[in-house]
């Protein structure tokens, strides 16, 4: 059986004895599933990203007209050196 206590300190729980030998007893059989996958002969298998068959259609980029600063900061209501000027948040 698979000693829980590590696991049970990182986790911050505190089992009693019982719950300890019941967790331990399924950490066990996970550790052995994850052996037996382990096994498994995957040499020339393709990874699989999705088990859903769809392609995800991507625009191209395409550039467009950017605000000039000049053009952005005629919409602020109070400006300073190029750069809006907001309330302070702190004092």
């Amino acid at each position: 059986m698979l000693d829980i206590k590590k696991y049970e300190s990182i986790a911050m729980l505190s089992l009693s004895g019982d719950e300890r030998k019941r967790m331990g007893e399924h950490a066990e059989a996970l550790a052995e599933s994850f052996e037996i996958i382990g096994k498994i002969d995957t040499d020339g298998v393709k990874p699989l990203i999705s088990v859903l068959n769809l392609h995800t259609v991507l625009r191209e980029d395409e550039t467009e007209k950017l605000l000039t600063r000049d053009e952005i900061m005629s919409n602020a209501p109070e400006q300073y050196d190029g750069y809006f000027l907001v309330p302070g948040t702190l004092e």
